[in-house]
C-alpha cells in the first residue's frame, strides 16, 4: 500500500491515480479516501490525476493515539502535497475535510494549489459562541462524542441509515449498500481519534483562514443538510473568502457527493476548467 510517513511516525494511507492537473480529495468523519470513488473514477476518466488520502486514524492510516486535530491534518496534507511535489493542484474537502482544506491552504500557503472546492463544510464554526450564535450547541457534539465512546457501531449505523444520506425524511429511499459502505469505512478507523475529531470538526474557528486564501474557491452547500446546517456555514465562508463563489443546492442531503455524484461532479469540472 502506498504510504506516507509523517514526521511523527504516523503512516498516512493514499490512492494516486493518473496523470494531468491533480486534484486532491479531502474526506469527511469518521470516513475514508473510499468516500471519493465516484469522484476519484469520474476526474481519472477525463484525464486528470486523482489523490486521495485516508486521514491519520481513519481508514488505513495508522491508529495513533494524538494529534487528531486541524494542526495535524493540515501538516499531514501538506507532507502529501510535498511528498507527490503536487503543482498546480485543486484541493476539494467534505464537510470535515473542507476545514482541512480551509486550514491547509492557510497554514501552509498556495504555492502548490490552483483552486478548492468545500463542500457540505464545517467552516466557518460550527459550535454555538457568543461571537457564533447561530452555531449548534456543544452539547449536540458531546452526545457525538458520548455516542462514539459507548455505542458507536450503533451510531454510525444511524448515522448513515438518517441524517447523513436524507434518508430519513418523507419519500426517501434508502439504499442499504450505501448506508452498509458509510458504516465500513466508519469502522474501519479508530474510536479515539474519531471521538477527538468531533472537537477538531466543531471547535476550530476558521474565520481568519478563509481571509487569508486568495485562489479562487467554490463553496457548495444544501439548503436541506442536517449535517452542518446551510445558514451558519456555507454563505459565510464565501463571503469571508477573497474568491469564493457560494454554489446553493435543494433538496440534497450532506453527503450529496455519493447520492448526488452526477450533479456534483459536472458542478466541480465546469469550475476546475472554468
Amino acid at each position: 500500500m502506498p504510504v506516507l510517513k509523517t514526521n511523527d511516525g504516523t503512516e498516512i494511507y493514499y490512492k494516486d491515480w493518473g496523470s494531468g492537473q491533480p486534484i486532491v480529495f479531502s474526506h469527511g468523519w469518521p470516513l475514508s479516501s473510499d468516500d471519493w470513488d465516484a469522484q476519484m473514477l469520474f476526474f481519472l476518466n477525463h484525464g486528470f490525476r486523482v489523490i486521495a488520502h485516508d486521514r491519520r486514524g481513519h481508514g488505513r492510516s495508522s491508529q495513533v493515539s494524538d494529534g487528531h486535530d486541524m494542526d495535524h491534518y493540515a501538516d499531514d496534507l501538506a507532507a502529501l502535497t510535498a511528498h507527490l511535489d503536487l503543482k498546480g493542484a485543486v484541493h476539494v474537502g467534505h464537510s470535515t475535510g473542507g476545514g482541512e482544506v480551509v486550514h491547509y491552504l492557510a497554514r501552509h500557503g498556495e504555492s502548490r494549489a490552483a483552486k478548492a472546492a468545500i463542500i457540505a463544510a464545517v467552516p466557518p464554526l460550527m459550535v454555538q459562541t457568543a461571537a457564533n450564535p447561530g452555531g449548534l450547541p456543544k452539547s449536540v457534539f458531546d452526545d457525538f462524542q458520548a455516542q462514539v465512546a459507548t455505542r458507536r457501531a450503533e451510531f454510525y449505523r444511524d448515522v448513515a441509515a438518517g441524517p447523513f444520506y436524507g434518508y430519513n425524511k418523507p419519500g426517501a429511499k434508502p439504499s442499504e449498500a450505501v448506508i452498509q459502505n458509510w458504516w465500513r469505512q466508519g469502522m474501519m478507523g479508530s474510536a479515539k481519534a474519531h471521538y477527538d475529531g468531533v472537537v477538531a470538526f466543531s471547535q476550530t474557528d476558521f474565520t481568519e483562514d478563509l481571509k487569508k486564501i486568495s485562489l479562487p474557491v467554490l463553496v457548495m452547500h444544501s439548503e436541506d443538510d442536517q449535517i452542518v446546517p446551510y445558514a451558519d456555514s456555507a454563505p459565510l465562508s464565501a463571503k469571508l473568502l477573497k474568491n469564493g463563489t457560494l454554489k446553493t443546492y435543494k433538496g440534497f442531503p450532506h453527503g450529496m457527493p455519493t447520492t448526488e455524484a452526477a450533479t456534483i461532479n459536472a458542478d466541480l469540472l465546469a469550475f476546475i476548467k472554468g
